[in-house]
């Protein structure tokens, strides 16, 4: 029993060092812009919702092909093969980069078909133009942050990140306090926070930070790409979905009765979950790159014992904050805003996001678990289903059928999440852990070929 816990100590801290960096800045902008009307506070908070949120899950997601390859290799210890694996995702992800662009490009149109108010559209479309830059960052950034990831770097990222957070505030309480810019004061400074933390990272590693896995920029990077947009793609469609899942409950709301209203505070709930959501997120990452490298190791029973280490750990921090939510229910949106109905709306909602927040405190590890092991392609079907066959029409139903509005569309939306979890529970608990580590033997066999 002692070597037991001795063993889950050392695991718990070793994911514990891959859980520095999050996403905080991306929605920190609205403690600073508390005091921006209400129309523009809704109008920024659906363009960075929908608009840049759409790019940021599917990049993010396809970005986690490197988590299963990159980390299978590093516990392989075929170390060469880790800098070459990250150009071949900064390829095709920049490639989708140039895809997207439409999107911002005529993001008034796309708001106007989801059935948002033309004042509102319009005002979202004219900044999402200056998120243009943002956007290029993130197929930049994301593969970076899983090359530091699969290597145990992860305190780089958290470094780089919490001085470009720092920066980032400051900066933000110029141009929109000080200077009074606005909207467009928002978008710069979150451009700024973005590409700093890659400048940051990319000199780190540049200049000798990963001797053992970057060699420089490489024409490898170029072979079997097509091979690799197959993978990234399948990654990105299993997480995206679960990423723009919660966005469309933003959209949703926007077309309800008294939208400003909602919109508000609907915002404020889903920024106090992402920021939450950092903890389980940072145990996604820890828990995938902890599967990829004992799998790539040969070690099905350490894959096995790291996941129970997370999803154990991840569970008790989940209910501390739903304690914690559920307790100053009528308090949770002081710091973003001082108007009584806003105030009065979120308190509503406090118990749906005590409960999101337990759920959500499982889920991510076991799409970890996913990550790490490959299952991407399988996972997509189970997001497909539990989350826009049953999730999103429940809403709909309860939203609107039985005049329950935001609450009800959130509340369907939680059981398609409920089902999404029992679904992943049950293929972790019946994986045979051994097969899968001469799986991942296999696949570093085939793709250490490719050069």
């Amino acid at each position: 029993m002692a070597g037991s816990r001795r063993g889950g100590d050392e695991e718990a801290c070793r994911v514990g060092l891959l859980d520095g960096h999050g996403g905080a800045k991306k929605d920190d902008w609205q403690v600073v812009a508390g005091g921006e009307e209400s129309i523009e506070l809704a109008a920024i908070s659906i363009a960075n919702t929908v608009v840049v949120g759409f790019s940021f899950g599917l990049m993010l997601g396809m970005a986690s092909a490197l988590e299963t390859l990159c980390g299978q290799a590093f516990g392989a210890k075929k170390f060469h093969m880790m800098g070459v694996y990250m150009q071949r995702s900064w390829i095709v992800l920049l490639g989708c980069a140039v895809l997207l662009l439409p999107m911002y490009f005529f993001a008034e149109d796309v708001l106007l078909l989801t059935g948002q108010s033309p004042e509102l559209s319009a005002m979202a479309g004219r900044v999402s133009v200056w998120f243009i830059p943002l956007h290029f960052s993130f197929a930049l950034l994301f593969p970076l942050q899983r090359f530091l990831q699969c290597q145990m770097k992860n305190f780089v990222s958290a470094a780089a990140s919490g001085v470009a957070l720092c920066v980032h505030l400051l900066v933000s309480w110029l141009f929109i306090t000080r200077f009074q810019f606005g909207l467009v004061g928002i978008a710069l400074t979150l451009n700024f926070s973005w590409w700093a933390t890659f400048a940051m990272l990319f000199g780190y590693v540049a200049c000798g930070g990963c001797p053992d896995t970057w060699h420089g920029f490489s024409v490898e990077a170029f072979a079997d790409i097509w091979e690799f947009v197959k993978l990234s793609a399948a990654s990105g469609v299993m997480l995206c979905l679960e990423n723009w899942y919660y966005r469309v409950l933003i959209l949703l709301t926007g077309n309800l009765k008294d939208a400003a209203i909602a919109v508000d505070a609907l915002s404020i709930c889903m920024t106090i979950n992402a920021w939450e959501m950092m903890i389980p997120l940072a145990f996604f990452a820890g828990t995938g790159v902890r599967v990829a490298n004992e799998l790539g190791a040969g070690n099905g029973k350490g894959a096995r014992f790291a996941t129970i280490v997370s999803s154990l750990t991840s569970l008790v921090i989940g209910l501390f904050f739903w304690v914690l939510i559920m307790g100053l229910h009528d308090k949770l949106a002081l710091i973003f805003t001082s108007s009584a109905v806003v105030l009065d709306a979120v308190n509503n909602l406090a118990i749906l996001l005590a409960f999101t927040i337990l759920l959500n405190s499982i889920q991510p590890v076991l799409s970890g678990v996913a990550v790490g092991s490959g299952w991407q392609s399988a996972v997509a079907y189970v997001n497909i289903g539990s989350y826009y066959l049953i999730g999103v029409p429940m809403g709909v139903l309860l939203g609107w059928l039985f005049n329950l509005g935001v609450l009800g569309i959130w509340a369907g939306m939680i059981g398609g999440t409920a089902v999404q979890t029992m679904i992943l529970a049950i293929m972790t608990v019946r994986c045979d852990w051994e097969k899968e580590a001469m799986v991942a033997s296999t696949r570093m066999d085939k793709w250490s070929e490719v050069r």
